[in-house]
């Protein structure tokens, strides 16, 4: 049990508490309070921050519960960070992409991993085929890593990590990189993801089972390690981005984000680890979308939530500095609502959703680019992305004034209504046992797809609006974009040398026994060993393994075969897409022609939705089995991570008549001939094959010369990929019934 302390005093609400604070902050600057205020060319003053009459609003900036900020100066002090997320198909490209960026004015780095690399494989792994590279920079060993931060001083460059799954093997390489460069992990400043519980709800790069063991106690030996050794890194950020990516609603999204950061310091409490060191280097991640007071009111509502159950819950036995009620936050534009139809438009959503973040209150921001629902971005997207938050920096005026939003009567209504409708969430989540339980059960999953399933059949009705996918249509052809072309097969060649000649030059004897101690600590059971300086620490060990030269997949390795890796499991939100809207004409019409299919073939049509490759962005292939069940398909919903090869055995033991493939990692040129080319192997060339998802325009070609049907980009109604699916399989249909019928 932790030693017990006295509490610290909370603050006050009073005008004379934020100015107390707003002199420290300024003061770190060499600045005065005075010296925040500005003026407009029109003469007009403006204060650094406006306050109310007592009791009439929230408490000022700065003060609990910190409705209305972080800080007591906010952005009048020092702007939020820029900090675009940004991977290339090497680690020499990445890198040359970092220095320009920070050159250009970016002031911390944010790092996108391949997919393999998030699921703990090597780039030379049979696994890894087809998506290395892809949708970030692929790392294989300490030397990836050294190339990828190559001259750039990481005592002085903050970097976040987006990493969950291969988390333990990640920081290991990025301390030993480090350490090689001459830079103490205690010098170390920055962000690992570490946030596994949502990976079990939405994004999926998972790699062992969830709670209570393996990975878990992940997260309690990282705690351990970097509030001993790394005490200006964060060691946890908790996501809710990915959950609105996966179709949660606001509430969903704060409400289920909030109570996955109560379950880290309930095992920060388990582990024995000071909280306090915890809870003040936890930070979050939200998404930002296009409601854009909803979006405001999220942020000052998350601070709220945050301050108010860490009191509530942890106060005096567990917490006893302020420091920890406070709610730090990244946020990043969505991509959820970026559209393919005239992606210029996009320009404009991102820099909206940009600014609901700004007056939300983010402490760092990434602005997405205006091709990502075509490809990858290139350079010129990302920095037509960045420089949208140096013109809202540098142009607007908004950073001169701290919550400009404080005291409306409509902003101070929408924070408490939204407050209250996630504390009812956080009720029903305690009442399932907490987050870990809910997480278990698959009903936090459940919660999520149903709200995706519900909010495409708005989107496809026209309640919800989408301009130049369903309202406002121009009905030309969208602006031409570039498209960043990746060499994933180039990629993994390189890669694969690079680990042949490091494990040829390195001491395999030294490698197996740092494998083999990893292994033996991670089969322990019922014994904490998050200590930063006990030998038995995961991260301590990897760090070992690492500067031995292991590569990341052993290093994964070594803990699978201890713990095993996760297979999720789960069933369609079936009835979701069709309570929205059952008397739509569209939904009725493609119901009606899957009826005229099951009197044509004699059963319904029945595909399978499947994933291939190590793509675990699941929402598209979730809404799509769920709402072609509601319009009448007998619908297969095949598992996560598949190879090609395996998607064709699935195909054929159901008997299925087509397989949709979604896609939204830029694997489909690689994996998805091999679908068509496995499924003519095993005899079942009649089998429709469909894609859906990120696919730019160049190459359907590509993709129709291989086989493929019918390809659908993100907008496309599901009535109408559905009459689509009808068309393309019924012709398959009478196509094989006619040899039949000629040899009768």
């Amino acid at each position: 049990m932790l030693a017990r302390a006295r509490p610290r005093r909370l603050s006050t609400t009073a005008a004379d508490a934020w100015r107390a604070l707003a002199a420290k902050e300024a003061a770190r600057s060499g600045r005065t309070v005075e010296s925040l205020a500005s003026e407009t060319p029109e003469g007009l003053r403006i204060e650094p921050c406006y306050l109310g009459p007592e009791g009439s609003s929230p408490p000022p900036p700065g003060v609990f519960p910190f409705t209305r900020g972080a800080y007591a100066t906010m952005y009048s002090a020092k702007p939020w960070t820029i900090r675009q997320y940004a991977g290339f198909s090497s680690a020499e490209e990445s890198n040359a992409f970092y220095r320009r960026n920070v050159a250009a004015g970016q002031q911390g780095l944010s790092v996108a991993f391949d997919l393999p690399t998030h699921r703990g494989y090597d780039s030379d792994h049979e696994r890894a085929a087809g998506d290395v590279g892809l949708a970030g920079v692929p790392v294989d060993s300490v030397e990836d890593v050294k190339i990828l931060f190559d001259g750039i001083d990481l005592g002085k460059m903050s970097v976040s990590m987006t990493m969950n799954g291969a988390v333990l093997p990640t920081l290991a390489m990025y301390v030993v990189a480090a350490e090689e460069a001459g830079v103490a992990p205690e010098e170390l400043s920055g962000t690992i993801q570490n946030d596994i519980l949502k990976e079990f709800m939405v994004r999926n790069t998972y790699i062992y089972p969830p709670a209570p063991a393996p990975s878990l106690r992940a997260i309690q030996d990282i705690f351990g390690f970097t509030a001993g050794r790394m005490p200006r890194f964060n060691s946890i950020s908790v996501s809710g981005y990915h959950m609105q990516e996966a179709g949660a609603d606001a509430a969903l999204e704060l409400a289920f984000t909030i109570a996955d950061g109560l379950e880290y310091l309930n095992c920060a409490v388990e582990a024995g680890i000071d909280v306090d060191k915890v809870a003040q280097r936890l930070s979050f991640f939200f998404a930002i979308g296009m409601d854009h007071h909803v979006e405001i009111a999220k942020l000052r509502a998350a601070r709220t939530l945050w301050a108010e159950l860490v009191k509530e819950r942890f106060w005096g036995a567990h917490v006893t500095s302020e420091r920890s009620l406070l709610l730090r936050t990244h946020c990043q534009t969505s991509g959820y609502s970026l559209t393919a139809q005239e992606p210029l438009n996009n320009v404009a959503r991102t820099a909206l959703e940009a600014l609901a973040a700004v007056h939300g209150g983010a402490q760092s921001l990434h602005t997405n680019a205006f091709d990502e629902a075509i490809a990858l971005p290139t350079e010129h997207s990302a920095r037509v992305a960045r420089a949208t938050q140096l013109m809202i920096q540098e142009e607007t005026g908004v950073t001169r004034v701290a919550d400009p939003w404080g005291g409306s009567y409509f902003m101070e209504a929408l924070t408490s209504q939204l407050a209250d409708k996630a504390r009812e969430i956080i009720a029903d989540v305690d009442a399932a046992g907490g987050m870990r339980a809910m997480v278990e059960s698959g009903e936090a999953k459940r919660r999520v797809e149903d709200s995706a399933a519900k909010k495409q059949a708005r989107v496809d009705a026209g309640v919800d609006v989408v301009v130049g996918v369903n309202k406002h249509v121009s009905g030309e052809p969208g602006e031409a974009v570039d498209v960043l072309r990746i060499d994933d097969q180039k990629a993994r060649r390189v890669q694969a040398a690079r680990i042949a000649a490091m494990k040829a030059s390195r001491d395999d004897d030294a490698v197996k026994r740092c494998l083999e101690r990893l292994h033996a600590s991670a089969l322990l059971e019922d014994v904490s060993t998050a200590a930063h300086d006990d030998p038995r620490n995961l991260v301590a060990l990897c760090v070992d393994a690492a500067r031995a030269r292991a590569t990341l997949g052993e290093i994964s390795d070594a803990l699978r075969s201890a713990w095993g890796e996760h297979v999720a499991s789960g069933g369609l939100a079936v009835g979701s897409y069709r309570a929205k809207f059952p008397t739509s004409k569209p939904h009725i019409s493609a119901a009606r022609r899957v009826e005229a299919f099951e009197a044509l073939d004699g059963r319904r049509p029945r595909i399978l939705v499947a994933k291939v490759g190590m793509d675990g962005h699941d929402r598209g292939a979730n809404v799509v089995a769920a709402g072609f069940a509601d319009l009448g398909f007998d619908v297969d919903a095949g598992p996560l991570f598949n190879l090609p090869e395996e998607v064709a055995n699935q195909a054929v033991d159901a008997d299925v008549h087509a397989v949709g493939v979604s896609t939204m990692a830029a694997g489909h040129n690689t994996l998805v001939p091999r679908v068509v080319e496995a499924l003519r192997a095993k005899g079942a060339g009649h089998v429709v094959v469909v894609v859906g998802g990120v696919v730019p325009d160049c190459d359907h070609d590509h993709l129709k010369r291989h086989g493929v049907a019918a390809i659908f980009g993100p907008g496309t109604p599901l009535p109408v990929a559905a009459m689509d699916v009808l068309d393309a399989v019924e012709a398959a249909v009478l196509k094989r019934r006619a040899p039949r019928a000629e040899s009768a």
